[in-house]
């Protein structure tokens, strides 16, 4: 017979896997959590053991999405996922330092040449702002390319 599993169990099977915020965390044991206070007596346990941490969540997050989005994806991410503004903003301002040099490598492996045409060079600037690059780190890379 298989036995259920405890809410703390649960909890660090999830954070055994990756980091993960409080609210991520909330959300996912919230269905077996018998009550709200016990979720919250649990999650403060966590956070007091140093287990869950928002602060290495979002460093960790923003360094996994730095490789492919630009600062404002990053903390527009990290703040829904539940983290403070200020924690956010301070995890993707990490990734504001190398902006350029990162949007220049999606840049290339998404197009690897100059836009022979405004109607490109449009279709190249919306998907580094989709990316979260901001508009003067894909000016400098879309004017770079066509000197």
């Amino acid at each position: 017979m298989k036995r259920e599993r405890s809410l703390r169990e649960r909890a660090l099977g999830f954070l055994a896997r990756r980091e993960h915020s409080r609210a991520e965390l909330r959300r996912k044991l919230a269905p077996h959590a018998e009550t709200p206070e016990q979720l919250d007596a649990l999650l403060d346990d966590l956070v007091q053991r140093k287990l869950l941490s928002e602060a290495r969540f979002a460093e960790a997050r923003a360094h996994v999405m730095s490789r492919k989005f630009g600062a404002a994806r990053i903390e527009h991410d990290l703040r829904a996922k539940g983290i403070p503004d200020a924690q956010a903003a301070s995890a993707a301002g990490e990734a504001r330092a190398t902006e350029f040099e990162r949007a220049l490598e999606v840049w290339r492996r998404k197009f690897g040449t100059p836009a022979p045409d405004l109607k490109q060079r449009a279709k190249q600037a919306r998907f580094l702002l989709a990316r979260g690059f901001s508009a003067e780190v894909i000016n400098r890379i879309l004017r770079h390319r066509e000197d």
